[in-house]
Parts: C-alpha cells; structure tokens; sequence
C-alpha cells in the first residue's frame, strides 16, 4: 500500500510516499481502506520528534495519522458487530496516512448516511475530544458560561458548537481578525482577539458576574493564572493543549476559596479500554446529530495523500478554519 512515510523527524518535508507493506492484523482490529485522514497538531508534534523515537501511539511508529474514515476490508477474528463493506470512522494509534489502516473495533464508529468520507474523516479525533472535555470532563450544563481558548481548529469549532446546543453561552479567543465574524456565526457570544485584548478583562468587564463556569485551554503556561482567575465558584478548567508552555503560575488561594477544579487530558495517555468508552459516549450523544447534519466539521482544504507534506505545512504555517484532510483513496 502507499503511505506517507516518515524517515527521522523534522519539518514537514520529512514525509513522502513509500510503498509499506499492509498492516498486520490483530484478533479485535478492523482492517480499513482508507479513503481520508484528517490532520491534527498532535500529528506535527510527532513529526518533529516530540514524542521521541518511538512515539508510541499503539498501531504505528512508521506512520502518522489519529483518525481515518473507510471501508471495512476485513476483519479480525474476535470482531462482532460489523460487516465488510461497511463504511467506518474512527480514531487510530498512528497509521491513518495510507491507504488501508487497522483500527480495533471497539474505537470504529458507523458512517452515518449522508456523511462523506472527508467529511467523516474530520470528526473522529476532534469531536469525540471535544465532548470529552466540555461535556465528561467539564459538565457543562445549560446557563453556564465556557471560555475556549484557540477556537479556530477542528476542536475548539466544534466546541463551540456543542456548548450552544448545550445552552452554554461561549467566549472564545482567537488571534485572527477574519475568524471573529465566522465564529460568532458558529455560536460564540464574544469574541476576543488574544493578540492585542486580555481575555481576563475581557471576561472582567463583558460577562455577567465577570467570570465563566468551565476553561477549556490548549495553551498551557501563559494561560494558567488568567484561566483560574477567570472561573467562578465551583468552575472547571481542562487542560487539553501546552502550546504555550507546561509551567505557570498557579493562584491556590484562589483555587481553593473558589472550590474549583483543574483537570489535564491527553488521549495518547488513556488506556485502549477508556478510549473506547471515550468513543462510545460520544457516538450516544452525537451520531444521531450528526446524522441530521445539525453537527458538522469544518472543512478548509483537502490534499492527496502523496502531498501529506504540503498539508503540514498549511496546518503548521496557515492557522486554518477547520480542519485539513488527506485524501488517501486507490
């Protein structure tokens, strides 16, 4: 099969297409040919060595990708549940740029009808983070108020989205002044443009009460202090994301008088068993939804699979709206 293959880590560059052989399978997996991947920023950390050697994801070392949509082409022999030929999604300890990719089938969701491949390919590893954070991890319940910071990309879009159907007003930061009218068309009540407004005075000054229930931060260090601050009694912050850095400034006092609750996530750190109970919370609460196309990704660009190198340059370099996908069918 083709793959875009990695030899050594770097800039994008460091990806081109290879003839591997196919994955071998295992007794639970589902082998998929695959017809997209989605691209996430986990997948340029591991390009650039940040995971080190051996990053570990569990289905791939030589092959990046997190998250895929298909066709099942075969299938291991513990699999119950599915049939060949049906169309999958889902989301992949590495692998997911190539053309056929194994998945164990507890973590493979069903295309809904009416669902394109590109459009599948783009739900799996940002949507089901995105319910885990704002709704398992967060509890974010109707009247409150949600601060999501980096709302551009695949995750913090659909986060905004799924805090509005969830009756949650949301202020969001972004540094591009061409997305604050697209977000506030996606749900978000305000806006806040992190390169020339502080959030927290923002939040001080905009916000009923001046503070917000639940922080949804991919930043890390610079953040920390602002987020705590910024909750109210009882308020939760999530942290999914250091793109900032990993150490801060922590007020306990506040954290303490305030009663509240910082929690990290990161998925590659979860067993197999709570990744898939992690994928089936999601498919119970939002397949359907997205099957009425009330819930959808963002798409920016598409790319084939053989320029899995210009991809990463664009999610590296552009800031894009959404999500970029490789197109990885024969």
């Amino acid at each position: 099969m083709l793959a875009a293959v990695h030899n050594g880590f770097g800039a994008p560059d460091v990806l081109h297409p290879q003839d591997i052989p196919l994955p071998a399978m295992r007794p639970n997996d589902l082998l998929v040919r695959v017809h997209a991947a989605g691209l996430n920023r986990a997948e340029l950390n591991w390009r650039q060595g940040k995971y080190g050697p051996n990053p570990g994801f569990g289905d791939s070392d030589q092959v990046i990708g997190l998250e895929m949509a298909g066709e099942v082409v075969a299938m291991g022999p513990q699999v119950s549940g599915f049939r060949l030929g049906e169309r999958v999604m889902g989301i992949v300890g590495g692998g997911a740029y190539a053309q056929y990719a194994r998945i164990d089938a507890g973590m493979a969701m069903r295309v809904p009808e009416g669902i394109s491949d590109v459009e599948a390919a783009s739900i799996p590893e940002a949507m089901v983070t995105a319910h885990h954070v704002l709704q398992h991890l967060g509890n974010l319940q109707a009247g409150e108020r949600v601060l999501i910071h980096g709302a551009g990309g695949g995750v913090g879009t659909t986060l905004i989205q799924m805090a509005r159907m969830a009756g949650a007003s949301t202020i969001v930061t972004t540094s591009s002044a061409g997305k604050h009218e697209r977000l506030r068309a996606l749900g978000a009540d305000i806006t806040v443009d992190y390169a020339t407004q502080d959030f927290a005075e923002v939040i001080a000054s905009e916000v009923t009460g001046g503070r917000v229930d639940v922080v949804i931060c991919n930043m890390g260090a610079p953040y920390l202090e602002r987020n705590v601050r910024s909750l109210d009694m009882a308020g939760r912050l999530i942290q999914l994301g250091l793109q900032g850095g990993a150490s801060g400034t922590l007020p306990m006092d506040v954290m303490m008088t305030r009663r509240l609750r910082i929690e990290g996530t990161v998925m590659k750190s979860l067993s197999t068993a709570q990744k898939v109970a992690m994928t089936q919370r999601f498919a119970q609460r939002w397949l359907p939804v997205i099957a009425r196309r009330q819930l959808l990704p963002l798409i920016e660009q598409q790319y084939p699979l053989t320029q899995a190198a210009q991809a990463h340059a664009h999610l590296e370099n552009q800031q894009p709206f959404g999500k970029i996908v490789l197109t990885c069918s024969n």
